[in-house]
C-alpha cells in the first residue's frame, strides 16, 4: 500500500514539476523584468483610458529581487513627463501617473496651471466636448495630452510644495479627476515599479468588452 501511494506522489511530482517551474519563471519574470497593468479608471484620460492593459517595464530604474523590493542595482531614476506604476502611499494600491515634479522641484498649481520652480507651464486646449476641455500641457520642453473637467469639485490650487529627496510628485493628466500626490503627498523612489511604455490591449466596458483595435500596441507619451 505504501509503495503504490509513493508510486502515485512520484508521477504526480514529475507531472507538476514542469507547471511549477513555468509558474516560478513567468511570476520572476513578471515581478522583476516586465509586467503588465490594468487600467478600471479614467484618471490618466484621454492618454490612458478605462480597459487599457499597459506595458510596464520594470528594468527602466532599477533590478529588483523577484517578489521583493530589495533593490540590487539601480542605473536610471524617473524623469518628469514620465508615466510611472508605483503603490500608493496612502494605501498601498498600485496605481498610473505622470511625474511632473522631481526631487528638489517647487510645485504650485494656481487654477489650474502648474509652475515647475517658477516657469508656468503653457496649455493648448483644441476641443470641449459635454463639459471636457481636451488639449496638450508642455512642462520644461515634454509635452503630453490631458484633460480637465471644469463642472467637478477639484483641487485645482495647492502649493508651493517642496519634492523632498528620494522622492516624486505624481498626478493625473485627467487633472480633475485624479487621486495622486496633490492629496497623498510626493511617492518615494522604493515605492515606484516601473515606467509604462505602451498600451499593449484595450477594450471598452461601456460597450460590451468591444477591443480597441486602434489602441493595440501604441506607445506612451
Amino acid at each position: 500500500m505504501k509503495s503504490k501511494t509513493r508510486d502515485r506522489l512520484t508521477k504526480f511530482w514529475r507531472w507538476i514539476r514542469p507547471l511549477l517551474v513555468v509558474v516560478v519563471v513567468m511570476t520572476s519574470f513578471r515581478s522583476a523584468v516586465a509586467d503588465w497593468n490594468d487600467v478600471p479608471t479614467g484618471s490618466m484620460n484621454p492618454t490612458i483610458l478605462e480597459g487599457d492593459r499597459i506595458l510596464v517595464n520594470k528594468l527602466a530604474f532599477d533590478l529588483k529581487v523577484p517578489y521583493t523590493t530589495w533593490r540590487l542595482a539601480r542605473w536610471d531614476t524617473p524623469r518628469r513627463g514620465d508615466i510611472v506604476v508605483f503603490d500608493s502611499p496612502a494605501d498601498g494600491k498600485r496605481l498610473v501617473k505622470r511625474v511632473v515634479g522631481l526631487p528638489g522641484d517647487s510645485l504650485e498649481l494656481q487654477n489650474e496651471r502648474l509652475l515647475v520652480n517658477g516657469q508656468a507651464a503653457t496649455y493648448e486646449f483644441d476641443d470641449l466636448q459635454s463639459s471636457t476641455l481636451l488639449g496638450q500641457e508642455t512642462v520644461a520642453g515634454r509635452t503630453h495630452a490631458m484633460q480637465i473637467l471644469p463642472s467637478i469639485r477639484a483641487m485645482r490650487t495647492f502649493g508651493p510644495v517642496t519634492v523632498p529627496a528620494g522622492h516624486y510628485f505624481m498626478m493625473g493628466d485627467n487633472r480633475d479627476n485624479s487621486f495622486d500626490s496633490r492629496y497623498f503627498g510626493p511617492v518615494p523612489m522604493e515605492n515606484i515599479l516601473g515606467r509604462g511604455t505602451a498600451v499593449i490591449l484595450s477594450v471598452n466596458s461601456l460597450d460590451r468588452y468591444q477591443p480597441r483595435w486602434g489602441r493595440f500596441f501604441t506607445k506612451l507619451k
